[in-house]
C-alpha cells in the first residue's frame, strides 16, 4: 500500500488506494511498453528515431485534450472521467498489440505498421489524457494546502512504482505463447480492465467541490476574461521547469534502451532482461525519494525543485561517459532519484499557487506539459545515432540552466506554502463530506 499522505486529510483512505492503481496501471502500461519498444522496432525493421516517433502524436493529442479533459471533470465529475482514460488506454494498448503481432508475422511492411502502431497508440493520447487531470484534482480538492507537497509526493510514487513493476512484468509476459513481444500490450491492456472495473464499482462519485464549478466554465474554452493556465504568471514558471524535466526524463528513457542493447552488443531480445533491470533500478530510485526521503525530510516545493534538477544533471553526467553496463544502471538511478525529486517540486508548486476553484485547470496545464514532451524524443534518438552521449549531455546542460532557473526565479524561490484561510476552511467542509477512514 502506498505511503498515506497524512492522517489528517480528509481523502478516504479507500479512495486513494484506487486513484493510486488508476495511475499505476496506466504507468506500469506505459513504461512496460517503452522497455519492449526498441526490441520491437529492431524486429520489425522500424528504424530508431521512428520508433521513438511512436509517442509524438500520442503526445501531441494529450496535450491538446487535457485541459478540455479538465474542464470536462468539473462538469460531469472526477470518477466518470477516470474511467473514459482507462477506456482509452485499454482500447489504445489491445490495437498496438494486435499492430505489433501483425508487424512480427510481417503481414505488412514496417512503414504500414508504424502508420498503425502511430494511430493505435493516439487513442491514448486522446482519450488516455482524460483520467490525469481528474485525478490530481480529486486529491488536490481533499487535501490541506500544508499537506498538499506530501500527497501529491505519494500520487506520484504510482508513477515510480509503475516504472518498477511494468519493465519487470514485460519480459515475462513476452513468454505468453505465440504472443512473443506483443505480450505485454495485450497483458497490460487487460489490467487497464481490471483497473476500470474496480473504479466503477468502488469509488465513490462524489461531488466536485462548488468553487470548481461556479460559475459553470464551458468544456472547451475558458472564461470570458480569465487567463489561460499557459500564460498565468502564478504557474508559468512551474509549467516551464515542468516541460523540461520531463522532456530530459522521457529522452533519457527512451534513449536507455538502445543504449543498453548497443553498450552489450546483443540482440534485442537478449538485450531485454538487461533494460528491464537499468529501468528498475531507476524506478527504485525514484520512489526512494516519493516515498522516502521527501517524507522523511519533510521537502517542500522550492527544495524539491533545486535539489531534483541538480541530482538529475549528475547522473545524466555518469550515463554519458559510462564505460560500462553497470555505471550506466548507476548515472540512470541517479539521474531518476533527481527526476524523483523535480516532479512533486513543480506539481505541487503549481498547485499551491492557485486556489481550490482552480485544481482542475492546473492540473490539466500540468498534463498537458507531461505529454507533449515525448514530441521531442525522437530529437534525443536521432542524436544518440550520431554521437552516443549526445542526448544525455545535452540533458545534463539543460539541468544545470534550470537549477540556476530554480533560484532567480521568484515564483520557484517562493513555492512553498503559505497559509490559505479560506482554502482550509473549504478543505474542513470536504473533509465532513467524504465517508470513510482518512489517509
Amino acid at each position: 500500500m502506498p505511503p498515506s499522505a497524512s492522517s489528517e486529510s480528509g481523502l478516504p483512505r479507500r479512495s486513494f488506494v484506487i486513484i493510486f492503481c488508476v495511475s499505476l496501471a496506466t504507468a506500469m502500461g506505459n513504461t512496460g511498453l517503452i522497455s519492449v519498444l526498441p526490441a520491437i522496432g529492431r524486429e520489425i525493421g522500424i528504424p530508431d528515431p521512428m520508433v521513438a516517433a511512436i509517442f509524438s502524436l500520442s503526445a501531441l493529442l494529450w496535450a491538446a485534450s487535457s485541459p478540455m479533459w479538465a474542464r470536462a471533470s468539473d462538469r460531469y465529475g472526477r470518477k466518470p472521467l477516470m474511467m473514459l482514460g482507462l477506456t482509452g488506454f485499454l482500447v489504445s494498448m489491445l490495437l498496438c498489440g494486435l499492430v505489433v503481432s501483425a508487424g512480427l508475422r510481417q503481414w505488412s511492411t514496417p512503414v504500414v505498421i508504424f502508420i498503425l502502431f502511430l494511430l493505435a497508440r493516439a487513442l491514448f493520447g486522446l482519450f488516455g489524457a482524460a483520467s490525469n487531470p481528474a485525478t490530481q484534482a480529486y486529491v488536490a480538492e481533499r487535501t490541506p494546502i500544508e499537506q498538499r507537497t506530501q500527497a501529491m509526493a505519494s500520487l506520484a510514487g504510482a508513477f515510480g512504482l509503475g516504472t518498477v513493476i511494468g519493465p519487470f512484468l514485460a519480459p515475462l509476459f513476452t513468454k505468453i505463447p505465440v504472443l512473443g513481444l506483443a505480450g505485454p500490450l495485450f497483458a497490460f491492456g487487460l489490467i487497464a480492465l481490471a483497473m476500470l472495473a474496480v473504479v466503477w464499482r468502488m469509488l465513490p462519485d462524489t461531488p466536485v467541490p462548488p468553487e470548481a464549478v461556479r460559475p459553470r466554465r464551458p468544456i472547451v474554452g475558458r472564461m470570458k476574461g480569465e487567463t489561460p493556465m499557459w500564460r498565468d504568471p502564478r504557474v508559468v514558471p512551474f509549467l516551464l521547469y515542468g516541460f523540461i524535466v520531463a522532456t530530459c526524463q522521457t529522452a533519457q528513457a527512451q534513449t536507455l534502451g538502445f543504449l543498453i542493447i548497443d553498450k552489450l552488443g546483443v540482440s534485442p531480445i537478449q538485450a531485454q532482461f538487461s533494460i528491464s533491470i537499468a529501468m528498475m533500478f531507476g524506478a527504485c530510485a525514484g520512489l526512494l525519494a516519493q516515498w522516502g526521503i521527501i517524507r522523511m525530510f519533510e521537502m517542500t516545493p522550492r527544495q524539491l525543485l533545486r535539489w531534483g534538477v541538480a541530482v538529475a544533471a549528475a547522473g545524466n553526467l555518469i550515463v554519458a561517459f559510462a564505460p560500462d553496463y553497470y555505471l550506466v544502471i548507476a548515472g540512470y538511478a541517479l539521474s531518476s532519484l533527481g527526476f524523483g525529486f523535480a516532479r512533486p517540486g513543480f506539481t505541487a508548486g503549481a498547485s499551491i499557487a492557485v486556489g481550490i476553484e482552480e485544481q482542475a485547470r492546473v492540473a490539466g496545464a500540468i498534463a498537458a506539459v507531461n505529454g507533449v514532451n515525448v514530441v521531442l524524443a525522437p530529437l534525443f534518438v536521432w542524436l544518440y545515432q550520431h554521437f552516443g552521449p549526445a542526448p544525455f549531455i545535452v540533458n545534463t546542460a539543460l539541468m544545470v540552466g534550470l537549477l540556476v532557473y530554480a533560484f532567480r526565479n521568484t515564483q520557484l524561490r517562493n513555492a512553498d506554502p503559505k497559509p490559505a484561510t479560506r482554502e482550509m476552511a473549504t478543505m474542513a467542509t470536504i473533509e465532513k463530506s467524504d465517508e470513510g477512514g482518512t489517509l
